[in-house]
This record gives C-alpha cells, structure tokens and sequence, in this order.
C-alpha cells in the first residue's frame, strides 16, 4: 500500500470514533508498528485532531472531512502557483496559511512529488500590497463577524476623514485592494482604497438589512454599467 493510500485508510479508521492501538493499526494495514507512528506523527504535524500515545492508543477528536488527493501534474502546478500570489497579495495570517496548506499536501502526495517545486520558472512581478496587508486581516474578520468598522481615512485630494461603515466585502484589482461597505455617514454605499486607511477601530455588530447588503451592492452596480466592473464611488 502507498503511503499516501494508508493515511487516509487511517483517516478513514479513525472515523468510526473508536480508540484504535497502534499494533492494530499495523496488523490491519499490513505495516510495522514503527511505520504506523510514524505515519500519525506525519498526520498530527499536518493539523489532523488526532490524540493518544504509544503504548496506548489513538482517536480522532474532531470531525475530518479530508477527500483523497489525486492530484495531476498540473493540479499541483495550479496550487502551488494560487499559493505563492496569495503570499504576494494576501495578508500575513493568509500567507501563513498558504504555507501550512502547501505543507499538508506536500506530506500526503506521493514521494517523488513531495518538495518539488512545480513553478519554478514563473516570476510574479506584480505590485505588493506592502503597508496596506497590516488591516486585510481586521477587514476580513469584520466582515465574517458582521462588526461595524470606524475608519480613519485618507481621500484620494488628501484630506482625513472618519466614517462608520458596514463592511462588505474585499477586492483586489491587481494593484490595489478595496473595501465595499455601506457608508452611515452618506447613507450609501462606498468603495473605499485599503492602501488609504490610515487606521481601524472594530465596533458593534451589526444586523443584515433590505438595501444594505453586498447583494443590494451588486445587484445596483449591475443596473447602472450593466456588468460588474472597478468601482464607480470610489473615494
């Protein structure tokens, strides 16, 4: 059996929510109980819950829903490349991510695959959101949480203004992000530059209301230019 084969047949095991031991493991698999811990060393270090210890035994905490990864070529290709324009154009926490997703696959896909490095002839030259990155992470958040944001905010003739907002939604454009969000101040929607915040306060949460949502945004901007295309307000 291949190695990537047995840790999901061991994923598969420990679905069933009992407390396996490792000498069963490796009767039921056909392997030496050496190869087993080593094999749920490799899965615990990839972020599987799994909990035990030898000599004792081992189970699954949390659900895992993991399908098998039968990746091409040019699968691994495409992954490896969306991961590298994620660290260039994410957030710290985003690439961090990237990294450790990399890693998992890298330990479960078959050995003359592993540490390969598939787009070694591509450059990415495209700009960085350098300073702007710091407040990705704080905008996401707000957004999956539905938290009122109080911006402090540099307008494009240079003047700072403050505005609570509900945001929305983020957007990259290829040289720089925007955040969509519903202005209290204007009563209106807005799109406003990340590179152009100045600072962040998260606030109270806020409830979904008719006519204020990323949907009403959309479906507004849909009507007015007839497909979606940069922002028209932005400021």
């Amino acid at each position: 059996m291949r190695r990537t084969d047995r840790l999901f047949e061991i994923i598969q095991l420990f679905r069933g929510g009992r407390l396996w031991r490792g000498q069963d493991l490796a009767e039921r698999l056909g392997v030496s109980l050496r190869t087993v811990y080593r094999d749920i060393d490799t899965l615990i270090a990839s972020g599987v819950p799994i909990e035990g210890e030898r000599g004792v035994g081992y189970l699954l905490r949390e659900p895992v829903f993991l399908p098998p990864l039968t990746l091409t070529h040019a699968e691994l290709e495409a992954l490896q490349l969306g991961a590298r324009l994620v660290a260039r154009l994410g957030d710290p926490s985003l690439v961090k991510a990237a990294e450790a997703l990399l890693g998992k696959v890298d330990a479960v896909v078959p050995s003359d695959r592993q540490g390969v490095d598939l787009v070694a002839g591509v450059g990415l030259y495209g700009p960085s959101p350098e300073g702007e990155a710091a407040y990705l992470p704080v905008l996401r958040e707000a957004i999956r949480r539905l938290r009122r944001l109080t911006l402090v905010y540099r307008r494009l003739d240079g003047v700072l203004t403050e505005r609570l907002v509900r945001p929305l939604h983020i957007e990259h454009w290829g040289r720089v992000w925007t955040l969509s969000a519903w202005c209290e101040l204007r009563g209106d929607f807005r799109v406003f530059r990340v590179d152009l915040i100045e600072a962040v306060e998260v606030g109270e949460a806020f409830l979904e209301e008719p006519g204020k949502s990323f949907l009403d945004f959309l479906a507004r901007k849909f009507g007015e230019a007839g497909e979606l295309g940069a922002p028209s307000n932005s400021i």
